[in-house]
């Protein structure tokens, strides 16, 4: 779905969010706030905070929700491993990009 208005009608709940995310606490890397909140999906893009209605509810049961994090300066080459085994051993910590 490529669709603007689709995405704008699920953050208004025109219609309904694909999934919710409930029960968890969003990461606000802008704010450096940690807000109690439900996070609402369509496509596989967050188009809103709060409830609203989905076909889907997940329970986070309190689990943090947080965007991927750039490492902004590493050497990949140090950590004598391949890139692929590298990502094996970042992206469970939440690092989702390196440069």
């Amino acid at each position: 779905m490529d669709d603007l208005g689709e995405f704008i009608s699920a953050a208004r709940g025109d219609v309904d969010a694909d999934l919710l995310l409930r029960g968890g606490r969003v990461v606000n890397v802008f704010t450096h706030e940690i807000i109690e909140t439900a996070v609402a999906l369509r496509a596989g893009r967050i188009v809103g905070l709060g409830d609203r209605p989905a076909r889907e509810i997940i329970d986070l049961d309190g689990r943090y929700v947080c965007p991927g994090l750039i490492d902004a300066h590493v050497h990949i080459e140090i950590s004598m491993l391949p890139p692929h085994r590298f990502a094996d051993a970042i992206l469970p910590h939440g690092v989702t990009c390196v440069v």
